[in-house]
């Protein structure tokens, strides 16, 4: 099996860089990619680990990112060992860290909120939970943990997601802008899970690969049957690479399985991951 979207707990999964590869044996899941938020970190300590059990494993990344003052999640991929050792990917390196200064300031907003709402909530908390890519699910953790809220859905809707009261905002770069910064480092920029986006995505299209987006995440658990096959018509008509993996988050999202997903719901074809790399 081929699963090129999940996270581990150096953003906001469950599972240790070590445990996700665990967990990828066990399952059968053949080749994986990384896509930790805003950070390689993940892949990096993943990576002798899966180098030592047999597991082909890719680097990537989902980028929180801004399309048309909505928020709109960009995965990136690094298929080619040289695009890896390439000054262009220092750039994005250091872009990177840039990213996570304004993450951290956020947070610090994010807890000051949320105490003037009445929890006893603090940063250090979240950062002990979340370490350098502390988020959102992280300070749902901790309202759980003090009852507060029963599940991380609770809070998220009832405090934490953008129309809620506990919300606050941070600098998000332009879905254009990372979609270059992707490319200038050699990279695959896929726009994740569209199914999530707001507005007519078929109708926002041309001007994204007018961007220089290059793929579409097909295959994801959100996606029904109809929904997947509408992305690869609009892959096909535009002429873009196809992308898929299951979004797995370890306990984070009980039910959803590396590899296939929702019960079941996907399943990325072996081929697909020859097409990104011819490209």
């Amino acid at each position: 099996m081929i699963d090129l979207h999940s996270h581990t707990n150096q953003s906001d999964g469950s599972c240790s860089p070590e445990e996700l590869i665990a967990e990828a044996r066990r399952v059968g899941v053949h080749i994986l990619a990384i896509t930790d938020h805003d950070t390689f970190t993940g892949y990096d300590q993943a990576l002798p680990h899966a180098q030592k059990h047999g597991v082909e494993l890719l680097c990537g990344i989902e980028l929180s990112t801004k399309l048309n003052g909505e928020s709109a999640h960009l995965l990136g991929y690094f298929l080619r060992d040289s695009h890896l050792q390439s000054n262009g990917m220092d750039e994005f390196r250091r872009w990177l860290i840039e990213l996570q200064a304004l993450r951290r300031e956020r947070n610090m907003r994010l807890a000051a909120r949320l105490r003037e709402l009445g929890f006893d909530i603090t940063l250090e908390e979240a950062e002990a939970r979340g370490r350098g890519m502390t988020g959102r699910p992280h300070f749902a953790r901790i309202m759980i943990e003090k009852g507060y809220v029963e599940t991380v859905q609770q809070a998220f809707d009832d405090y934490l997601a953008e129309s809620a009261p506990g919300y606050v905002d941070r600098h998000e770069p332009q879905f254009a802008d990372a979609v270059e910064r992707i490319r200038n480092a050699g990279g695959i920029a896929s726009v994740a899970h569209p199914v999530r986006l707001k507005g007519d995505f078929a109708a926002m299209l041309p001007a994204l690969c007018d961007a220089g987006l290059n793929a579409i995440e097909a295959y994801h658990s959100d996606h029904e049957p109809e929904n997947t096959e509408m992305y690869l018509r609009l892959a096909e008509h535009y002429g873009l690479l196809v992308t898929g993996g299951s979004d797995f988050h370890g306990a984070v999202k009980p039910g959803l399985e590396l590899g296939t997903g929702r019960n079941g719901n996907v399943r990325i074809p072996e081929d697909l991951l020859g097409r990104l790399r011819a490209s």
